[in-house]
């Protein structure tokens, strides 16, 4: 009989900053700079008129809410977030962005409490309170006992990848860069003297370290690699996203971690590698903003991708579909949960990928959730 499957968790952007920072125990300075909305608070006003009142200060777990068990139930090997929020005491506003997310080191309890084994970091928010912001981020996460991947104190840092340990004695190896598609300023880039992100061009990639990535496949590690690109809001995959995708699983990659959007965008399996063109939010503070309800980004997956721990071969995907209410995560409706299916389903059947629902026995009982099958 071989190994048992290695299960990695992975998600969306994890936001808890400006709103719900407001509402955890050692919220942090409300003011913001924005064009529109200047004090936090009023996030938490807006999520309240939709769905009623949120506990002030609330727990430290609130804002992962009935995700929690389910992770504890379910117990990936790795679990592996897209940290879109810096956590800081700076009050230096980048005055290139508009918006701008911060979270009070006094409440980075909250991110520990999702047990998060790398945070990727290599996006369009983690410097938005500068290099200092920064790097009191990369020190916070540290202090907490959580590694990070993507950005770094120099360009060497910045793309130095996360290895974990699994219980299984296997090795996972996490590599973030961030794409200027997704509104990455350019000056954001890590140097040799200056604190940045790794940056990957999509017509080059040439900070993608494909070499190093076919090393770690080479010494027996799985092998993720986490991207930020593209936009927020749309369903179709640039051209430019898939050839790269397809090159990093030709290094070596065995998951191609895709995030940026703000709801779920096309799965495909390619070469018997898993690739995630968008996951979608998770945990933010946009309860409330309307403008785009047709895309349901009020719906946030939890993804479980379990690997073959020899190959790094997907065996099976499954998802278990949440909703944000209230700043927390609660079970999504079975109709809610047929909705991303079908929507799925018809967005990736192109890549042929078939997208199902099932019933997942838990310990709360029955849950629908989604099953991801290779045609």
């Amino acid at each position: 009989m071989g190994e048992p499957d290695l299960t990695v968790f992975l998600s969306g952007d994890v936001m808890l900053g400006r709103g719900i920072d407001q509402i955890l125990p050692n919220a942090g300075d409300p003011r913001l700079a924005e064009p529109f909305v200047r004090d936090a608070r009023a996030y938490v006003d807006l999520a309240e008129k939709v769905n009623g009142p949120i506990p002030r200060p609330a727990e430290f777990e609130w804002p992962w809410g009935e995700a929690l068990p389910v992770l504890v139930e379910l117990g990936p090997d790795v679990r592996i977030v897209n940290l879109e929020t810096s956590v800081t005491t700076s009050s230096e506003f980048d005055p290139s962005k508009s918006v701008h997310y911060r979270m009070s080191p006094g409440n980075v309890a909250s991110l520990v409490a999702g047990k998060p084994d790398v945070c990727a970091l290599a996006n369009n928010h983690t410097l938005d309170f500068g290099r200092s912001g920064l790097v009191e981020t990369l020190e916070v996460l540290a202090a907490s006992g959580l590694h990070s991947a993507g950005a770094g104190r120099d360009a060497r840092e910045a793309s130095r990848p996360a290895v974990v340990r699994t219980s299984g004695g296997r090795r996972v190896t996490v590599f973030s860069f961030g794409s200027q598609t997704s509104g990455i300023p350019a000056g954001w880039r890590a140097g040799t003297d200056h604190p940045g992100i790794a940056m990957g061009e999509l017509d080059d990639a040439s900070d993608v370290p494909r070499e190093r990535i076919g090393a770690a496949k080479n010494s027996g590690d799985i092998v993720v690699v986490s991207v930020h690109w593209g936009g927020n809001w749309g369903y179709e995959i640039e051209p430019e996203h898939i050839e790269l995708a397809h090159r990093l699983i030709d290094a070596g990659a065995d998951v191609v971690h895709g995030h940026s959007s703000h709801h779920p965008r096309p799965i495909e399996v390619y070469r018997d590698r898993l690739i995630l063109y968008g996951c979608g939010d998770l945990i933010n503070d946009y309860e409330g903003i309307a403008g785009r309800d047709e895309y349901r980004d009020d719906l946030r997956p939890l993804y479980l991708a379990a690997l073959d721990p020899e190959t790094g071969a997907l065996r099976t995907l499954r998802m278990i579909i949440m909703q944000a209410r209230k700043m927390r995560l609660e079970h999504a409706a079975a109709v809610d949960t047929a909705w991303l299916a079908a929507t799925l389903g018809e967005l990736s059947a192109a890549h042929g990928v078939d997208v199902r629902v099932i019933s997942l026995e838990m310990a709360v009982g029955a849950l629908p959730a989604l099953d991801v099958v290779t045609r």
